[in-house]
């Protein structure tokens, strides 16, 4: 299992460095001059030219790079354009809205997806299997900011439930910190809900014709023990991939749900900079979401050693 992990930690460095060439070349296939708009629009080419020496932005692309990799092994990701802000401190400030909000959404997701995937194949074809597949398919045809809006409308405006908008830390109090992150959660976790029981529902109706459940049937175990001690099990490995990958989808759906909600996150953040082309806080915060899909889907890989003792790296 070390080897393993070892090798995989090894295998993911080229993959980190092609993900940090690709961020930092944003810079040059994004439209829009930083210099440009922090010079103003009465700014000469003279000033402008200026600021593009002092922010370093006349420098090749090889030097810039070489320098901002080296700064960002070490923590240091520069500075802000505008506010002059060091951009790492700026990431640490608006990681634990973002946190907070995954994870609740996380545990919502497979708390609600797995049951509902698994009675949907108990009872394949009956009311409760096409409940759920209807559902499924509101789950991905509704947007995220969509959904956002209608639960705001109804939980917050009009029957005063849950606060609109904002972020509150949980020293605040659990119910206040909860309070604030329920309405973004469910929002975030409708897409998500519908792809895990999707999934979940064609790996349990795959694995429930398999010949050791007709025994296990056949010898009167308990259905709920059939369901959920043997055959949820071994359909576990499909489960956990989807779950991983689905990363990708929550770190996406949380720009547009903070920006629905006010919450001031990493997402919130992104496109604040995203509208006054504040560069190197969109390559931070590009290259720390790029990362966690990348280690998640490391950690999926060791847990698969755990889930099925037949795999062997």
């Amino acid at each position: 299992m070390g080897i393993f992990i070892l090798r995989r930690l090894l295998l993911t460095l080229p993959v980190i460095a092609v993900v940090a060439l690709f961020v930092f070349g944003l810079l040059y296939v994004a439209p829009g001059d930083p210099a440009t708009m922090i010079a103003g629009d009465q700014a000469t080419p003279a000033d402008v030219e200026r600021i593009r020496v002092s922010l370093g932005l006349d420098q090749p692309f090889a030097i810039r790079f070489s320098a901002w990799a080296l700064g960002a092994l070490h923590g240091d990701l520069g500075n802000s354009l505008f506010s002059g802000q060091s951009v790492a401190s700026m990431i640490v400030q608006r990681i634990p809205p973002t946190l907070s909000l995954m994870v609740l959404t996380l545990l919502i997701s497979v708390s609600a997806a797995v049951p509902m995937g698994v009675v949907a194949a108990a009872g394949q074809g009956g009311l409760i299997d096409r409940a759920v597949s209807v559902f499924a398919v509101l789950g991905f045809s509704l947007p995220v900011f969509v959904l956002g809006y209608l639960l705001a409308y109804a939980f917050a405006l009009q029957l005063g439930w849950f606060p609109v908008q904002g972020y509150a830390p949980p020293s605040g109090g659990l119910g206040p910190f909860l309070g604030h992150l329920v309405l973004p959660a469910l929002a975030l976790s409708g897409g998500y809900i519908a792809l895990i029981t999707r999934i979940t529902r064609s790996t349990m109706l795959e694995v429930l014709s398999q010949d050791y459940v007709r025994t296990a049937k056949a010898k009167g175990v308990a259905r709920s023990s059939i369901l959920f001690a043997h055959a949820l099990k071994n359909a576990a490995l499909p489960i956990v991939s989807i779950i991983g990958i689905g990363v990708a989808t929550l770190i996406s759906g949380a720009v547009v749900t903070e920006t629905v909600f006010g919450i001031p996150g990493l997402g919130r953040l992104v496109v604040d900079a995203l509208l006054r082309r504040d560069y190197p806080i969109i390559q931070g915060v590009v290259l720390v979401f790029s990362f966690t899909y990348i280690f998640v889907n490391l950690a999926i890989d060791v847990l698969y050693t755990l889930l099925d003792p037949r795999i062997r790296y």
